[in-house]
């Protein structure tokens, strides 16, 4: 972690002659009213708030006092400037909408909030005493050393001055020396003003600033959400494509069938009427297609009668005998019940493909904010995720709703695929 600037000017040679010392002792001043008038605040809203309590106004009163926090940090962030042209990240999040309500809720529930209550609580107790202490002390400290020629000549007219009010000066000597001191003590409080500014600069970033694991776990969830409305709108846009075919392309062919049968019928028996023939039956293999095309982007069980319906489906269509005990009467939201259906559907190619099985089984259900699936057979097994059968493309589309996906497969069988999503389902649903 880079240094705080003034920690690398205490070091320079030319620290006495710059401006540091003085951006430092401006900055414990800072720091010093800011926790005063935080103390003042807090006492006054206490005071207030426990006062008008009695009527309930006072609540809101008492219930702000976790905020008071907020801008005393944003005051910190904003003068730590003068030792430091780091910007200090703010721990708060951005609220998820408009409005008061959504603000105050984000506030509570967010660590940022908590971290500057506990730091300002830490500057109105303790810190803002030292800062002020110590700014006062290294100014008045030298200055009166210093100061002890002239007020010893004029003051004390030549014969006796008490130096901070308690060392007499009763010789020029004395006061010449004093004067050496002071200059000695300037030089001290310079550099012992810088230190303090850049342990109180340390210890305010490592209170206010959000961990690094925590912006990592905030992009993360960042991502997640992005990813999930990626998600959303890949569903949205299947399902366009989807009512697109079936009201436009199929119904084209549907007419097309029929047209083409009516003119076979029609048709006198020879050369033609075996090309219309053949040309009906063209027709009829291009609709087949179109609608298996239809089901795989979008299958209209799953959407009109949801999962346990359409996964029975699969298990009837499947080229192995599959036995289903898979018992869902509950809706999810569309991404998950795709990614279940298509997982099903994945798997059950798979084991006719692949695992040489003569019989299979689907079981699951939904239980405990869990919706959970199982496709078993008893074929030769090893199935491996790395032989691109398809089981990548599969662990992916689960962890996108953010489920799990395992393998059980050693070799001579059986196969084991489980898949775990959790999920609330959509109200009224049951």
């Amino acid at each position: 972690m880079q240094a705080i600037d003034v920690v690398q000017a205490l070091f320079r040679t030319g620290y006495l002659r710059s401006w540091w010392p003085l951006r430092a002792a401006l900055y414990l001043l800072a720091g010093g009213l800011t926790g005063v008038l935080t103390l003042v605040t807090t006492l006054l809203l206490f005071a207030v708030g426990g006062v008008l309590a009695v009527v309930v106004v006072g609540l809101p009163l008492l219930a702000g006092l976790a905020l008071i926090g907020i801008p005393t940090a944003a005051i910190e962030r904003w003068c730590r400037r003068l030792i430091d042209s780091r910007p200090m990240r703010h721990p708060h999040r951005v609220p998820s909408g408009p409005g008061l309500v959504t603000w105050l809720r984000t506030r509570y529930t967010e660590s940022g909030t908590w971290r500057s209550l506990g730091y300002a609580t830490l500057l109105m107790t303790v810190l803002w005493p030292i800062d002020l202490f110590a700014v006062t002390l290294a100014v008045t400290v030298p200055a009166a050393l210093l100061a002890t020629p002239v007020l010893f000549a004029t003051l004390g007219d030549t014969e006796q001055v008490n130096v901070l009010k308690a060392y007499p000066v009763t010789s020029w000597q004395q006061a010449l020396l004093s004067c050496a001191a002071g200059l000695v003590a300037l030089a001290a409080c310079a550099y012992g003003v810088g230190a303090l500014a850049a342990a109180r600069a340390a210890l305010a970033r490592a209170i206010l600033s959000p961990p690094a694991d925590h912006r990592v776990d905030h992009q993360v969830v960042e991502l997640v959400r992005s990813r999930m409305r990626l998600v959303d709108a890949f569903e949205a846009e299947r399902s366009r494509i989807e009512r697109d075919l079936h009201d436009g392309a199929q119904q084209r062919i549907v007419a097309l069938t029929m047209m083409l049968g009516l003119a076979r019928l029609d048709a006198p028996a020879g050369p033609l009427a075996d090309r219309l023939s053949r040309a009906h039956d063209e027709a009829g293999e291009a609709l087949v297609e179109l609608r298996e095309l239809i089901r795989g982007i979008h299958p209209p069980l799953l959407t009109d009668f949801g999962l346990e319906a359409a996964v029975s489906d699969l298990a009837t269509r499947s080229a192995v005998r599959v036995a289903v005990a898979f018992a869902v009467t509950e809706r999810f939201p569309r991404a998950v019940e795709s990614a279940v259906y298509f997982v099903v559907s994945e798997a059950l190619a798979n084991m006719a493909k692949h695992s040489g099985a003569d019989r299979g089984e689907i079981t699951g259900g939904y239980s405990g904010g869990t919706l959970r699936v199982a496709i078993c057979d008893n074929g030769r097994g090893g199935a491996d995720i790395r032989d691109g059968t398809g089981l990548i493309g599969l662990a992916d589309r689960v962890s996108v709703v953010g489920g799990t996906l395992s393998l059980s497969s050693p070799a001579g069988g059986p196969t084991r695929l489980v898949v775990e999503i959790p999920c609330q389902a959509l109200p009224d649903s049951a």
